[in-house]
């Protein structure tokens, strides 16, 4: 049986594969397995430094303060969607119908609905173990979570009826997803992160179909970066909503957000 890895060792261990934040990781991988053997702590620590998201080792990510589950494969919640939860959160009303498109893990979902219980959620992503993740955090919520394309497997009984729609579709350009890093190049879905040529070609498919979902004045939020930002904002005008755009220096995010007429 090999011997008990101390605390130190492990950090020497990250911090030598290139881990950052190599600390706060290895205190987060000695308290997964404190009641376990050395082995697995040991098994957990080459995992991780061959490159494996350490959110997808513990089996949840920290977002907006809740833990959510998070499984081998999908899409890990990042720190800068938190602003589009805060301005989605500012924009729904207790009671709210709320559809997060590209849902992911659902952690957008989750954390709207730690804001605000009463809202309707609804859920959808085209990866089937992305919406495995979701109903795990959504379902005990409240949420309901659909597998498919965008709106197409969405209850027609919503057309017309939402009054926020919150979209992390994916926006890395094609070309740029080989200079991710390995966390989220090999280790999460492509079809998570892969925007098309511009970045811009999932945008494009939600705006264009959004208005005929959201009540009038209601409100479609996308994720996007800095520099897409004026394409993503023409893109909403070219649809009949009015654009503006959010920027958080802080988290840096980006998020656009468009009105419908009222």
């Amino acid at each position: 049986m090999p011997l008990p890895l101390t605390p130190p060792e492990v950090v020497e261990r990250l911090r030598a594969a290139g881990c950052v934040f190599a600390e706060d990781e290895a205190r987060l991988l000695v308290a997964a397995t404190t009641t376990t053997t050395p082995a697995e702590l040991a098994d957990l620590l080459t995992r991780r430094v061959a490159g494996l998201p350490l959110e997808q080792l513990l089996g949840w990510a920290d977002f907006c303060g809740l833990r959510i589950t998070v499984r081998p494969g999908v899409f890990v919640p990042r720190r800068p969607t938190e602003l589009l939860v805060r301005r989605a959160a500012r924009l729904a009303a207790p009671g709210s119908v709320v559809l997060d498109v590209c849902c992911g893990s659902g952690a957008v979902g989750a954390a709207l609905l730690a804001s605000e219980n009463s809202l309707q959620v609804y859920a959808v992503d085209i990866d089937p173990a992305a919406t495995a993740c979701a109903r795990e955090n959504l379902e005990d919520r409240g949420g309901q979570v659909f597998t498919g394309d965008l709106f197409s497997p969405l209850p027609r009984s919503l057309l017309g009826r939402v009054d926020v729609i919150v979209a992390n579709a994916p926006y890395v350009p094609t070309d740029a997803i080989a200079r991710m890093p390995p966390e989220a190049r090999v280790h999460e879905a492509r079809v998570a992160l892969d925007g098309g040529a511009e970045g811009l070609e999932v945008q494009r498919r939600v705006v264009r179909a959004a208005p005929e979902w959201l009540v009038p004045g209601g409100h479609l939020l996308v994720e996007t970066s800095a520099g897409q930002a004026p394409q993503t904002a023409a893109i909403f005008a070219g649809h009949g909503l009015t654009p503006r755009v959010a920027h958080s220096r802080a988290l840096d995010a980006t998020v656009v957000i468009g009105t419908s007429p009222a």
